[in-house]
This record gives C-alpha cells, structure tokens and sequence, in this order.
C-alpha cells in the first residue's frame, strides 16, 4: 500500500487504490474477497476487512475466477508428514515446489498432493482455490508448512500467524561472513520502487516493520560461507533475504534475486533456505507444539557436527 498518511482499514485501502487505478470495485466485492481468503499482507492471510494496513505493507488479491475448475488430488507428489490429527497436519515441503494453485502453476502443487493425502478434508473456511492454506513458503524455499483440515483450525492459525504469535526459525547458507556472531536486524521493509520484483529496506512510510534476529552457527575461514539460525519476529515478503543482503552484505547462496548464483561458490543448486522449526498453539486444543524439520542434505557440508 503506498501513499497512505495514517493506517486504514484493509477493505477501504483497497477500495481507494482500486479506483485509483481505474478498477470499478465496490466496497461489498473487496469486503467479499477478504472474507473469503483471497487477500494477503505481507505474505499472510487475513479474512477480516476491517483489518489495519499502512504505507509499505504489500497486499494481494487473487480473484476467484482467474482459477476456473476443481483442484484436483495428485497422488503423485510425496510429502513428509511431520504431525497430523483430525484438524491441521504439519508437513516437511520440498523445495522446488509451489503452495498453492496460481497463476502459471495450475497443479502439481502443495495442495493438490494433500487432496490426496487427506481424502479430500482440507478445510474450505475461505478460500476454494487454497484449501486450508494459512501461511506459505516460497516455491525454493523448504521446511515446516502448517495446514488446516478443519475451519476451527483455519480461523485459529490465521489469527496466530496475523499476530505474530507463531515461532518461526530458519537455516541460511551465505556468501561471507557477518561481522558479528550474532545480532538483531530492525528496520523497515517494501516493495522495491524500481525493481518490483524485490523488496529492500525504505524509510518509514514507505516501509513496513521487519525483525530479525541471526546467530553463525558455522563459517568456513577459507571457503567464503556461513551458516546462520535466523528467527524473525515479522513476516514480511522476502524478509530474511533481505536483511542479509542489505544488513549484513551475506546474501543467501543460490538466490537468482539478491544474490548472484553463476558467481558464487560453491554452487548449491537451489535456494539455501530452510524453514527449520516452526512453534504454534493447538488451535483446537491449546497445546503449544514444535516441529522440526530435518536438515535438507545440501545444507549438511555446511554444518559443523
């Protein structure tokens, strides 16, 4: 969202930059589409119009036409399963493979193998197009993803990862070295305003608050590369890979978007991020749980034992 002197509602921001762009949105169609799963801040979903936005936020909209057709389950595609109970299963993603059905990825995805899995009970509380989708991991990125079977579970998650009351932790391979063991990166992040693809550090309003804390958990003196934990404390798009390359000048090996594949050593052949734990309430039972994802083998030469 830019241009935004105070924070708004979600359902009137829209409306004002729908018709700002020359988009006939009614009030009641944005509201629709925000309850019914299609909108996202800063990578997250929200299914309450009334929630609050500010300059620098990034906010999508999936249109329920643009996927025409049921999802189908794919019995091809294997998951690891994590944990899994009648309301929500936590599963190990692969890298290399999307989410959800969009745009240029009609199947194959995240959500058309557990269709399968799950005979079917993932949880319609929103959106029919993402069944049970509540948070998402970059298609290169792996690691723990969180699913609701049940709506209870969906309304419960959503309102956890839209508070920041999730514990998110990740393992990054970089270029170099930081120059301190360990540390905390606050600042504000947003949409590149030349490079679109990218995000990078703004100024307040522009940007959006992001929080990340690293520690080095293995660098290699003569090799040119770390290990970092990276916990974060927000959400935002691209967040990790930016305060890395922007904060610590270490980008991610393998990144084609901060980083520079062809030159850097060794190659990895993918994006050396991991979603390695991930801590959330039971929304049905209240349970705290924590999972752990194994090590992805690529990561396992940079590990010190």
């Amino acid at each position: 969202m830019q241009n935004l002197s105070t924070s708004a509602r979600l359902d009137r921001a829209l409306v004002d930059v729908c018709t700002a762009g020359g988009l006939d949105f009614s009030r009641a169609k944005i509201q629709d589409l925000i309850k019914s799963g299609h909108v996202s801040v800063n990578g997250e979903t929200v299914t309450k119009p009334r929630q609050p936005v500010e300059n620098g936020d990034e906010v999508w909209i999936e249109f329920q036409d643009e996927f025409p057709g049921e999802i189908l389950p794919d019995s091809s595609i294997e998951l690891p399963v994590l944990f899994e109970d009648d309301d929500l299963i936590v599963i190990d993603k692969p890298h290399g493979i999307v989410v959800h059905p969009g745009s240029g990825n009609p199947d194959g995805t995240v959500v058309n193998a557990l269709l399968h899995h799950c005979d079917g009970k993932l949880s319609r509380a929103a959106d029919p197009d993402r069944p049970g989708i509540v948070h998402r991991l970059d298609k290169d990125t792996s690691g723990c993803l969180v699913v609701a079977k049940s709506d209870p579970a969906y309304h419960g998650l959503v309102e956890q990862f839209s508070g920041r009351e999730t514990r998110k932790t990740y393992l990054a391979v970089v270029a170099g070295r930081p120059g301190s063991e360990e540390g905390r990166i606050e600042n504000r992040i947003s949409r590149h305003p030349v490079h679109r693809q990218k995000m990078t550090v703004l100024e307040a309003p522009a940007g959006k608050e992001a929080i990340t804390e690293f520690r080095v958990l293995h660098s290699a003196e003569n090799s040119g590369w770390s290990l970092l934990e990276c916990r974060i404390f927000t959400g935002r798009t691209h967040q990790i890979r930016v305060h890395l390359k922007e904060n610590l000048h270490t980008p991610i090996l393998g990144d084609p978007i901060y980083g520079n594949p062809k030159k850097q050593k060794p190659k990895t052949g993918r994006l050396m991020l991991h979603a390695w734990k991930l801590g959330f309430r039971h929304p049905v039972t209240g349970e705290e749980m924590n999972f752990e994802s194994p090590v992805p083998e690529p990561f396992l030469r940079f590990r010190k034992d």
